[in-house]
């Protein structure tokens, strides 16, 4: 029996050497060459720690697939270092460029999104994250950059759609580059959050965002947790709440109770406030958050036949040519029956003599002239 075992684990190793052998290595997503750059040299791996040793379980929760390295070279001696992280989809790769992005970068119109802080530019697009580093920038680096980001290639289908919460995030006060979007624990844990991690419960599949926003007392902290359904999101606001008063009613430090906390929800996205805020703050905070359920009704984008006025025309036309080929076929039908009919039965189906009889009254004969009157 031992024997039987070893072999079938042999076996095992085996067929995971050949299929890992076997393997399709990650597709390259940099170019060979953009807008005067040439690509020098380049790298794929596909474990997150090559990427960001330190942030490597965090980008797993961002659906991590590879990265790509390359380095780049112009003529007039400039260099470039892009590393390419590429994600499951553009929700991972947007999360992850709102974990990286710091509110003392500048906003650039690169890709789909984009900052800047001296010579370093993060972008993404589509479901890839680009690290882009210049040893030396000139006015013509963000042009050069947006050459690059047209070039990358879009994942299909759903993956390409960006998540949706992060738009309910309220625009006044908020502080620029602050709003994080998350989707697992550990990166939960990390930018800080005013609810413990077991208690938002991501494996009922949750979704965050947090954002920082100006108070007169100084920086709140907006989160804004979606599920599934309103159901979950109401069961999930019953635990939250039970789990605050209890701390306040006893005067205990906890992670949530360590400042004013307030909470609301609104369909399926339960909202958080907390931080040195005033309840009236609190509330124009909540308040400016609305769930609003988008119905969308899937269309073709092409003309079919049956919407297309000029197929329209085109079957009104041969309608009409059907219809006057009907009528002549059927006018050269009936007439030749009845010259055929005549032909061969002359005189006794058509043009019968007693059928077509005319009656003459003769009243030229009952007419007497009178002699001399001329008439």
């Amino acid at each position: 029996m031992s024997r039987c075992l070893r072999t079938l684990f042999v076996l095992a190793l085996t067929l995971a050497a050949a299929s890992a052998a076997f393997a399709v290595p990650p597709k390259p997503v940099l170019p060979k060459q953009f807008d005067g750059w040439q690509q020098q040299e380049s790298s794929v791996n596909a474990d997150p720690a090559a990427a960001d040793q330190t942030n490597a379980p965090v980008l797993k929760e961002y659906g991590f697939e590879y990265l790509e390295k390359a380095s780049y070279t112009r003529d007039d001696g400039r260099k470039l270092t892009i590393k390419a992280a590429v994600f499951d989809d553009a929700s991972g790769a947007y999360g992850a460029f709102t974990y990286y992005k710091i509110p003392e970068m500048l906003n650039e119109k690169i890709g789909a999104q984009a900052s800047s802080l001296n010579n370093r530019v993060l972008f993404y697009q589509g479901n890839t994250l680009v690290d882009a580093v210049f040893d030396r920038l000139s006015v013509m680096s963000a042009a050069e950059l947006r050459e690059l980001s047209s070039t990358l290639p879009m994942p299909e289908g759903n993956a390409r759609n960006l998540p949706s919460l992060p738009t309910y995030l309220p625009k006044d006060s908020y502080e620029k580059n602050t709003a994080k979007y998350i989707m697992g624990p550990v990166t939960l844990d990390r930018v800080g959050s005013p609810l413990p991690t077991p208690l938002v419960d991501f494996k009922s599949g949750a979704e965050v965002v947090i954002g920082k926003y100006s108070a007169q007392a100084g920086d709140a902290t907006l989160m804004l947790i979606s599920y599934p359904t309103p159901q979950i999101a109401a069961d999930r606001l019953k635990q939250i709440e039970a789990l605050h008063q209890p701390a306040q009613q006893q005067g205990s430090a906890s992670m949530i109770d360590v400042a004013p906390f307030f909470d609301r929800r609104t369909g399926p996205i339960v909202v958080v406030a907390a931080g040195p805020i005033s309840l009236n703050e609190a509330k124009s905070l909540l308040g400016s958050v609305s769930y609003d359920a988008d119905v969308t009704w899937n269309e073709n984008t092409y003309v079919t036949k049956k919407d297309n006025l000029a197929n329209l025309l085109f079957n009104v036309i041969l309608l009409c040519g059907i219809v006057v080929g009907c009528a002549l076929i059927g006018g050269l039908a009936f007439g030749g029956f009845r010259i055929l009919i005549k032909r061969f039965f002359p005189d006794t189906v058509f043009d019968r003599p007693e059928a077509i009889e005319i009656i003459s009254l003769h009243l030229e004969e009952g007419v007497q002239r009178t002699p001399g009157s001329g008439k």
